[in-house]
């Protein structure tokens, strides 16, 4: 079966750090682009951050230079590093897969809650 589970996600002050956590059950992860999302209530879900297969990254103009993606292949994980977060840092989330940048994400986790104070 098809999983994706992120974790990492908690409550830290103005220009802390977190590392978030993707890992995937059920298939290879390193077949997958894998792509971190975030909501926030009455918001549209933002695109925050993407890996492809050959390691390209891609990055929201809200993070760049603040987060970093990468993957650990060997298991099966996509890491989202955070750093110097800001209140509007504040969302659940996701990660989600697709097989190229041709085709919609496929699957999705349930989320990780990042919650960041000033």
């Amino acid at each position: 079966q098809v999983n994706l589970v992120e974790s990492g996600g908690d409550s830290v002050q103005s220009g802390g750090s977190l590392r978030l956590s993707c890992v995937a059950t059920g298939f290879y992860l390193h077949y997958y682009a894998i792509g971190w999302f975030r909501k926030v209530p009455g918001k549209e879900r933002e695109g925050v951050s993407c890996i492809d297969t050959d390691g390209n990254t891609h990055y929201s103009d809200s993070v760049k230079g603040r987060f970093t993606i990468s993957r650990d292949n060997a298991n099966n994980t996509v890491y989202l590093q955070m750093n110097s977060l800001k209140p509007e840092d504040t969302a659940v989330y996701y990660c989600a897969k697709r097989q190229s940048s041709q085709i919609p994400y496929d699957s999705w986790g349930r989320g990780t809650r990042v919650t960041v104070s000033s």
